[in-house]
């Protein structure tokens, strides 16, 4: 009887084993990182089942994540973080009580962003660098430096802080030879993101500085709406202009969203004044549409109407706050202030095949009151000058620049530490036509003159040194006040001729301390001399020649 009772409870046990494994749950978890390798806290991790059901996690501090009491089945991980591209994995997979290991790697959107789908490339794709434009960023670029150690990426507080020194382009404006930097940036309820920063230039009076702060949200259909405002004050130190300090407002607002893993688009705006001498405002839109045509070619119509950063490369920390190098770009003419606007228009192609990328563009450009860059000592300037009190240099207002031309990029991945480039242009410049002239009647001889320009750049880590490096030399065959295709923002833009710029961890200081060279226009080349008011000499350049060095502290 006992045995028919054990029998029994057996068949019973037997029969309810499938059902009671097909309900026991399991769990999904794993590591978020960027391409570096660096965890990213407060991603937004969704699970979503076969069952229409969405369950959402969150990321600590090491980048894991954990979800559990799933259901067995098929699942998708959708994986968002600010300032990243969307992530995602299909068709996972999870059995009756398995516990699953899920690692996702983001790539993010202002540094090397991803030439392709939407959708991440396979984890063993450690090579992810593209040719499409940058001009469109954030006001204020993420901090995200390969070279620096994981556990301080993961920090929810990163910043630097740079003292930089050196040479400026000794001339009109008394240079600055010293300038602070510094980077600050917080996570914001998980999926914001706050970034403050700013650089502050010594010189005459008072001193030349930008402050910069932004804020960026990632939504959960992938876009990243960003707000910012710039700051800017330069003192012009010169008793013909009163000693009157320029000060430049710039609010601006950017967004952008897909169209599946088709259509990718970009836009935004910036409003900006300047109160010097006079009041100037400019609503300045700018945006682009990416289409991408295969997974290996994107086809890209882009819109501008400011020069893009040169400096973004480098960081924010290794540029002076120089009006040459900022928006809105200002001169001086018969002591009223003109503010440079301009109006691209970019039709390109890029197509990755293997680890060579090849970008073919065309463009279109129209530049009014182009604020055109002189160097040399003067004393007279009756009204025509805007001394930039932080370069050593000056502003002065150039003609009208209409023009159109082509560029081709090739950039190859020679290694996992050295990438090479080559970047041709051809387009127009302004230039004199009379080398005879003085600067205060040299404005009705600027023409516009076509060029062909040649760069060559080659950018990399040294891997035990872990020192960050990129040098370049860009020529042009003929004298030229501006360079050609200005408005490149492709990973083929440089600086004109030769340029050297070095970052290099301190081991001493357990990689938080860094040392930092920044050598631009070395050889002094492109200086097309003019006469001054005061009868010497001073020159219109592409790029006044500097050498700054500095450290850089990081947290």
């Amino acid at each position: 009887m006992r045995l028919r009772k054990l029998g029994t409870w057996a068949i019973v046990f037997g029969l309810s084993l499938p059902v009671w494994a097909v309900d026991r749950p399991g769990a999904i978890s794993g590591y978020v990182r960027n391409i570096s390798g660096a965890p990213q806290m407060g991603a937004v991790v969704q699970i979503l089942g076969s069952a229409n059901r969405t369950l959402t996690v969150f990321t600590d501090g090491a980048g894991y994540y954990a979800a559990t009491g799933l259901l067995p089945g098929l699942y998708t991980l959708k994986v968002t973080a600010p300032s990243f591209l969307p992530a995602l994995r299909e068709k996972v997979g999870l059995r009756p009580g398995a516990s699953l290991n899920v690692n996702v790697t983001l790539s993010t959107l202002l540094g090397v962003m991803q030439l392709g789908p939407i959708r991440n490339l396979p984890d063993d794709d450690d090579w992810k660098w593209t040719l499409r434009s940058v001009a469109n960023r954030p006001i204020l670029r993420v901090f995200d430096d390969p070279t620096l150690p994981a556990e301080k990426q993961s920090h929810d507080l990163t910043g630097t802080l740079s003292f930089l020194a050196g040479s400026a382009a000794g001339g009109y404006g008394a240079g600055s030879d010293m300038s602070t930097a510094f980077t600050l940036e917080r996570s914001v309820f998980s999926d914001g993101h706050l970034a403050f920063s700013g650089n502050v230039g010594y010189g005459v009076g008072l001193p030349a500085a930008v402050l910069r702060s932004s804020y960026s949200r990632r939504l959960m259909n992938g876009s990243t709406p960003t707000v910012g405002l710039t700051v800017r004050r330069f003192a012009a130190s010169d008793p013909n202009l009163h000693n009157a300090a320029l000060q430049a407002l710039a609010l601006s607002a950017s967004d952008d969203f897909s169209v599946g893993d088709i259509l990718e688009f970009k836009f935004g705006s910036e409003l900006q004044t300047i109160q010097f001498l006079g009041h100037v405002s400019a609503f300045r839109p700018y945006g682009s549409a990416d289409l991408h045509l295969s997974p290996d070619t994107v086809l890209e119509y882009e819109y501008a109407t400011s020069r893009p950063d040169p400096r973004a490369e480098k960081g924010f920390d290794s540029s002076p706050a120089d009006l040459s190098e900022s928006n809105p770009r200002v001169s001086l003419l018969n002591f009223a202030p003109k503010m440079e606007s301009a109006h691209h228009h970019e039709v390109s192609v890029s197509h990755r095949e293997g680890k060579t990328n090849v970008q073919v563009a065309v463009f279109s450009d129209r530049v009014g009151d182009p604020a055109l860059t002189g160097t040399g000592l003067t004393t007279a300037v009756g009204g025509f000058l805007l001394p930039d009190v932080s370069s050593g240099t000056f502003s002065y207002t150039g003609k009208t620049l209409d023009t159109n031309g082509l560029r081709v990029v090739l950039q190859r991945k020679v290694s996992a530490d050295l990438t090479a480039t080559l970047d041709y242009a051809y387009g127009g410049v302004l230039d004199l036509s009379r080398s005879d002239v003085t600067l205060q009647n040299a404005q009705p001889w600027i023409t516009t003159q076509r060029r062909h320009a040649l760069a060559v750049k080659l950018s990399g880590t040294a891997p035990r040194t872990r020192t960050s490096w990129i040098a370049s030399y860009r020529w042009v065959n003929g004298s030229a006040l501006t360079p050609v295709d200005m408005f490149n923002a492709s990973p083929g833009q440089s600086d004109p001729f030769l340029n050297i710029f070095v970052r290099q961890p301190i081991p001493a200081m357990g990689g938080h301390v860094e040392a930092i060279i920044d050598l631009r226009n070395l050889l002094a080349q492109g200086y097309v001399p003019v006469i001054g008011q005061d009868g010497q000499t001073v020159y219109l350049v592409q790029s006044a020649r500097s050498v700054r060095g500095g450290v850089a502290f990081t947290f």
